[in-house]
């Protein structure tokens, strides 16, 4: 579904835990792909692969400063995945509200 392409790229980029220390990396402060890669013990290629997804999915962006390049966390940053998972977080709400309404209905009945 169309709607949901964005979400998809969200849940694929997170669904790495390199990525999402990544991630969690660039919440301390913006990094070169070299900062990233040393930590994490891959190569550049490898780590320039990751940014790569991460910047497609909107949770990061670059910019060439000098001869390296500089991420920041993204625009979209989980906006996309909290409203969904909101949305879940709704429906499952109301529908244990439904379900103690209908256990306090049955103890009535029983008791």
């Amino acid at each position: 579904m169309v709607q949901y392409q964005q979400l998809d790229r969200t849940l694929g980029a997170l669904a790495d835990p390199t990525r999402r220390a990544v991630l969690e990396r660039l919440g301390r402060g913006g990094a070169t792909i070299t900062e990233l890669a040393e930590p994490a013990g891959i190569s550049l290629t490898g780590m320039k692969k990751h940014v790569r997804v991460l910047e497609e999915a909107g949770l990061v962006t670059t910019e060439k400063v000098g001869r390296a390049r500089r991420c920041t966390p993204g625009p979209r940053h989980l906006e996309d995945l909290r409203a969904w998972t909101d949305m879940y977080l709704q429906m499952l709400d109301g529908r244990l509200d439904r379900f103690g309404a209908l256990l306090d209905r049955t103890k009535g009945t029983t008791t």
